[in-house]
């Protein structure tokens, strides 16, 4: 250990220190510098020497130990790997000219807040307590894959940058968080990584900045949180990636501005979610996929909607804000221009739940008419004569205004010319109103279809006034049926 028999002042003062857990701070000793040297040699301290503090100091009894320091220059590489520090670390405002590897150690809490790093080799680092990155500025990329924290995760304000993009340039996929991951503000040129993470309490990204053109801005497949996930406002460029996520509390995406033109923005599909909120910001730029996951509120403005919307077996409760059916159906046209049915019942569950029976009407009716897009001519040259005479059934007041009209067409025609009798001397008194209700109406005899044989174009007129007729009632009862069985 010839580092511990030649120690600098610097050194000297930390080591010192450390078994009675004092603070050194070297930001005001700094007075003559060298020529280049803006830390001074004043203010550096070797990575070896903290290395063999922690592993190897003697303690003292009745202190408890502690490396705390602030301001420093340390040079070399912080080697912990598979190391256990039974003693609190707080490296804040330091600059590390090499990564430190920490590599599978054990820490009882680790401080590096305000510190400048060109990266941090960390996987399955277990920390008992808190870690704290607040305010940090990484040039190279964070390894906190695996990670174990015990505490919280607080990342405020940090900054996260890559001489390249072959990795992402924070990773915390398959880590543990037992509290919350505290990092609003955060700043990350490169991809994000938390797929397969664990955090028991909350996220917090308000403000974040994820900045990946072209490629995944935050990839949070498969993360499990036990709260909430706040990301207000926060400004992606590239994919954000949910899926396979369960998120017990609220994804709260208010004002946020997400953008991956020509690719999805946000997939947040085959997930459990307790509450979705995309309200009151940009309009999103790429698609949009909510394929085949479960939201309990769904909170969906249209303004924020993109051109391509992915609805596919969605589960919802409630959808927020209510609003009429004309503005949420066209979020169900823009799925390639595929024809998905199941897209149009949750909706009309939606309005249903909500008592708004008309939308729900409004909902079917236009889930028909897309339906019809997908028939043969035949079919479709059927659905349009069934949407313009009874509204496919949804308009029942409207089968009654054909009836009522074409009971009055067949009053007039056959006053203006009496069929017939079919026998002679045995056939009531000729009434054309309850003749023409008796063609029309297929439950109801009057006695008078039977009695009297009109002819010519006149039959033909019977005819089809005797098929509408079927059409028509048979709409009425359907459409009154359903409106009964809703309330």
């Amino acid at each position: 250990m010839s580092e511990i028999n030649e120690l600098s002042p610097s050194e000297l003062r930390v080591w010192q220190a450390f078994p009675r857990g004092e603070s050194v701070d070297f930001r005001a000793e700094n007075e003559d510098p060298a020529p280049g040297d803006t830390w001074g040699a004043e203010r550096t301290v070797r990575a070896s020497v903290l290395r063999a503090l922690l592993l190897k100091s003697p303690r003292e009894e009745g202190e408890i130990a502690a490396l705390k320091i602030t301001g420093a220059r340390i040079t070399g590489v912080l080697d912990l790997k598979y190391a256990t520090i039974d003693a609190a670390v707080r490296l804040s405002h330091c600059q590390f000219d090499s990564v430190p590897d920490l590599y599978g150690a054990e820490l009882r809490q680790l401080n590096l807040s305000n510190s400048e790093l060109p990266g941090l080799d960390s996987a399955t680092l277990r920390v008992e307590r808190v870690l704290r990155m607040t305010d940090c500025r990484i040039r190279g990329p964070v390894r906190l894959g695996g990670a174990q924290i015990s505490g919280a995760l607080f990342m405020e304000r940090a900054e996260f940058t890559a001489p390249d993009d072959s990795e992402p340039v924070l990773q915390l996929n398959q880590a543990s968080i037992g509290d919350d991951l505290w990092a609003p503000e955060i700043r990350a040129h490169g991809q994000v990584r938390l797929t397969g993470a664990s955090v028991t309490g909350r996220i917090n990204v308000q403000d974040a900045e994820f900045d990946n053109p072209g490629g995944t801005a935050l990839d949070a497949q498969n993360l499990n949180v036990g709260g909430h996930i706040r990301a207000r406002c926060i400004r992606a460029q590239g994919r954000v990636e949910f899926r396979g996520s369960r998120i017990s509390g609220r994804l709260d995406l208010l004002h946020a501005h997400l953008s991956h033109r020509g690719d999805t923005a946000l997939r947040a599909s085959s997930c459990v979610i307790g509450e979705l909120w995309l309200r009151g910001g940009d309009r999103i730029e790429g698609a949009l996929n909510l394929r085949r996951s479960q939201i309990e509120i769904l909170t969906l403005e249209p303004e924020m909607l993109p051109e391509q919307v992915h609805l596919s077996n969605l589960r919802y409760t409630v959808l927020t804000p209510h609003e009429p059916a004309e503005r949420r159906l066209p979020m169900l046209e823009r799925d390639g221009g595929r024809y998905e049915p199941d897209s149009y019942e949750q909706l009309m569950a939606a309005y249903r739940h909500v008592g708004d029976d008309d939308a729900a009407r409004l909902v079917q009716l236009a889930k028909q008419r897309r339906r019809r897009t997908t028939l043969a001519w035949y079919g479709r040259l059927w659905g349009y004569v069934q949407d313009g005479t009874v509204g496919y059934g949804f308009r029942p007041v409207r089968a009654a205004v054909w009836l009522l009209s074409l009971m009055a067409i067949g009053s007039i025609a056959y006053g203006l010319h009496h069929p017939r009798p079919v026998k002679v001397g045995e056939a009531p008194d000729f009434n054309p109103v309850f003749y023409t209700l008796d063609l029309l109406l297929p439950i109801i005899d009057f006695g008078q279809e039977s009695a009297f044989a009109p002819a010519g174009w006149y039959q033909w007129l019977s005819y089809a006034l005797i098929i509408t007729g079927w059409i028509l009632a048979t709409t009425i009862v359907t459409g009154v049926t359903r409106t009964v069985s809703r309330q």
